[in-house]
């Protein structure tokens, strides 16, 4: 490991033009797919996502997400510094930010930050500039003028391929993604910039009670989506849904669409972990039908 650590080390000078050696490591939470690391040295600290070899564009799709939010200068997001591989591990070093407790405040601030990053991060069309990943799985972002289309195809159409390879038992695809693709026709959202992961997980508060979102997914889409996955595992602070409809009030429609965003989610985590997703995903997709 000292290896790769002189490696990433390396990087990090020659990207900041400043040098920098790791007098010390610790391990720190770094999500379910990857290993997170605390570095410093020469006076600085950086968050550093380990995977392995082989996961490089992972870590570069995730790059080009943040730095387009960041872009925005709606919301923060940690900087990242590099990314590559070494001989055992490929690796993303971000900007540390210090976190902190949250309260009210900080989270209707986050609710109308979120809001401001679906105003302004716009494109002509629904999809990206590259495939990245919902966790590990492939996430496709083929440029597509109809959302409709886009999620019925891009999404749950993929997501069920999938799940069926992965053993789960589900009703007929062919289905399944023509109802979905009904269920969202005539319904014509902006492509916004969306965070496409956003779980209590993604968010934190910083300690001087700025919001800060991670890991994202990102993609050109439905806002929704993003409040959506918000309400799927647990819920994010009241003050949360209030700030962002202060600054920009959802659709009246929005509960009709809610489930068909999650199904995204759940019949991913099925394909991630198993387990009892395969059930819940088709108590969504029976409620459809």
């Amino acid at each position: 490991m000292n290896s790769s650590w002189q490696m990433i080390a390396q990087h990090v000078a020659a990207t900041t033009g400043k040098s920098f050696e790791v007098d010390s490591t610790s391990s720190v939470s770094g999500g379910c797919i990857n290993d997170g690391y605390q570095i410093s040295g020469s006076g600085k600290t950086y968050f550093v996502k380990l995977n392995r070899p082989n996961q490089m564009e992972m870590f570069a799709a995730e790059a080009l997400g943040l730095t387009q939010m960041g872009a925005t200068k709606t919301i923060c997001v940690p900087q990242p510094i590099c990314w590559g591989e070494t001989q055992n591990h490929s690796y993303i070093v971000l900007e540390w930010l210090n976190l902190g407790s949250s309260n009210g405040k900080a989270w209707r601030e986050m609710g109308r930050q979120l809001a401001g990053l679906h105003r302004v991060g716009v494109s002509a069309q629904f999809g990206w500039d590259r495939n990245n990943t919902i966790g590990s799985t492939p996430q496709i972002n083929a440029w597509c003028d109809d959302w409709a289309d886009f999620w019925a195809e891009m999404r749950i159409g993929y997501q069920l391929r999938l799940a069926k390879r992965n053993g789960g038992t589900f009703p007929d695809l062919n289905l399944v993604v023509d109802t979905v693709r009904q269920m969202l026709r005539g319904w014509e959202p902006q492509p916004s910039l969306v965070h496409g992961d956003l779980w209590s997980g993604n968010a934190a508060i910083a300690a001087d009670g700025t919001p800060i979102l991670f890991d994202p997914a990102a993609y050109y889409g439905d806002r929704e989506v993003d409040i959506a996955m918000t309400e799927l595992f647990g819920g994010f602070s009241p003050s949360f849904y209030q700030g962002y409809n202060e600054e920009w009030p959802l659709d009246s429609g929005y509960s009709d669409r809610r489930d068909i965003y999650n199904l995204y989610h759940v019949l991913n985590h099925f394909n991630l972990f198993g387990g009892g997703y395969g059930g819940q995903a088709n108590r969504i997709i029976q409620r459809f039908l």
